[in-house]
């Protein structure tokens, strides 16, 4: 039994030092640079002056709180409603019917389609000059395209909302079916002979039971489009700009001197991701042990 256990420790100590030195290596020299530690402009003071002056000089505060609530704001709307219609969606269809399974496909098409292919897919349908818009104006409903409402880079997030819900209620849907799925009907059919209505059942019998699966999916969903950048760059607009894409135009600056407050800024969203991310875990935890 000893040796066993030994060799399972052996065999996952290779990867798991390179995942470690990968990951925590890139925070630590992140966060030097973001410091202020840029060897290669000559640069080894370390501070804290970059992080001031993202969130506090004249020049760019304004431009990160604005951004900073363009992602809450973006990041809660489309969990919420992700998981509002995934939620609907895997109520309407976890019974047994005929084209069940068809409807459980459609629902999860899009779920291993990449975000960036969503993003494009956006503009060509919902943009001004996308499919939606020709077609209102083709049949009179606008008398051109670019009367069409602006879905598409707009300054509330709108398109991206509507592509994270499109593409993250997949995501939700799976967790909710087989939850669902899990549970089977019992616990609603002794509700209804006690005389609950179909409001009664959902509110007080199957949202408990989905609610910390529902939870911890919705944590994940959040955090990763807090953190995420091709949606934001390519529907989103100049300003405000959501924060990883302000990041990465401190990257693209020719000038090195830029390097540190771009670090900064990815320093502070990695750690409101970590942050919701041992949230995860540790509800995660709780979970198990109260089961």
């Amino acid at each position: 039994m000893g040796g066993e256990r030994l060799k399972i420790i052996l065999s996952l100590t290779p990867p798991l030092l390179i995942i470690i030195t990968l990951f925590f290596g890139g925070i630590f020299y992140g966060f030097l640079q973001s410091l202020g530690y840029q060897p290669a402009i000559g640069k080894y003071e370390l501070n804290f002056s970059a992080y001031y002056n993202v969130m506090f000089s004249e020049r760019y505060a304004k431009l990160f709180w604005s951004g900073l609530a363009l992602n809450l704001w973006v990041s809660f709307a489309s969990t919420f409603l992700a998981a509002v219609f995934a939620l609907f969606g895997a109520l309407a269809i976890r019974k047994t019917f005929v084209g069940k399974t068809l409807c459980n496909f459609i629902y999860s098409l899009n779920l291993p389609m990449p975000h960036l292919v969503v993003a494009v897919g956006m503009i060509f349908v919902f943009s001004q000059s996308g499919l939606l818009a020709r077609l209102a104006a083709q049949i009179g409903m606008i008398s051109s395209p670019g009367d069409f409402p602006v879905l598409v880079r707009d300054k509330y997030g709108f398109g991206i909302i509507l592509a994270y819900i499109w593409k993250e209620a997949a995501f939700f849907f799976i967790i909710l079916m087989s939850v669902l799925q899990s549970l089977g009907e019992n616990f609603e059919e002794l509700a209804q002979s006690l005389g609950a209505n179909r409001w009664q059942r959902f509110r007080y019998v199957i949202l408990p039971l989905v609610m910390p699966n529902l939870f911890s999916a919705s944590i994940i969903v959040f955090a990763f489009s807090f953190g995420a950048y091709e949606v934001p760059a390519l529907l989103g607009v100049i300003y405000p700009q959501m924060l990883p894409v302000m990041a990465f135009e401190f990257f693209l600056n020719p000038d090195l001197n830029a390097r540190s407050e771009g670090m900064a800024l990815s320093i502070i969203i990695a750690l409101i991701v970590m942050i919701l991310v041992v949230f995860y875990f540790w509800l995660t935890q709780a979970k198990i042990r109260k089961d």
